[in-house]
């Protein structure tokens, strides 16, 4: 069954790694491999790259998987981490929501509001919590116990710092199956991350502000 437009659910299927990156004018071509369970994934169709929804614009078998490539234009790199990413580095991945697949994230769209900033990393006896300061224009969408995504992960909002000046900041606590099963367990402080906030609270602002004056 074909996807119905480019929606997630911010549950990471796997992990992949750049087989290489082409400058391409202003843009930029990527190489991912897949692996063989994305063995349904054709040309044309979408994919969240750490959160990004990109196109498959070229696929082939490669080893024991796929190598799919994806074109980057302008606006995305001003919007993201591709711009710096290496070869050999992991991203997370998620084939386009189903009609008939059961959504145990939250409505991911695949755009990516912002970067936000590893500002502090805890570690557990089981798991890790993840401090990431948010730019002030994107805090306003965040909540305690509410979603966010981050590198194309739902997550929830353990807690929520706002700043009167500058960045706030959201800790969330990962469980080990979320370190093991996604990039976060690579992150260090410092490191900036893909950002995008609840949809939800975006339309929630929207259809609020003709009556708030």
């Amino acid at each position: 069954m074909r996807t119905f437009g480019a929606v997630f659910t911010g549950l990471i299927e796997a992990i992949g790694r750049v087989a290489f990156v082409r400058r391409s004018g202003g843009g930029l071509d990527l190489v991912v491999e897949l692996p063989v369970s994305f063995d349904d994934v054709a040309i044309g169709d979408s994919i969240a790259l750490s959160g990004c929804c990109t196109t498959v614009t070229k696929i082939a078998r490669h080893g024991a998987g796929y190598r799919a490539e994806f074109h980057m234009v302008p606006e995305t790199l001003a919007k993201t981490t591709f711009g710096t990413l290496e070869q050999g580095r992991r991203v997370n991945l998620e084939r386009a929501l189903r009609a008939d697949a059961r959504l145990g994230g939250h409505f991911v769209q695949g755009h990516v509001d912002g970067l936000g900033k590893v500002s502090a990393i805890a570690k557990r006896h089981d798991g890790m919590d993840l401090g990431i300061d948010v730019p002030c224009d994107l805090a306003r969408y965040c909540v305690a116990k509410g979603s966010i995504t981050i590198d194309g992960i739902s997550l929830t909002i353990a807690k929520l710092e706002d700043a009167t000046s500058g960045p706030s900041t959201v800790t969330i606590a990962l469980i080990p199956h979320t370190l093991e099963h996604t990039t976060l367990g690579d992150r260090s402080v410092g490191d900036a991350v893909h950002l995008e906030v609840d949809v939800l609270a975006k339309y929630v602002e929207r259809f609020a502000a003709p009556h708030l004056g």
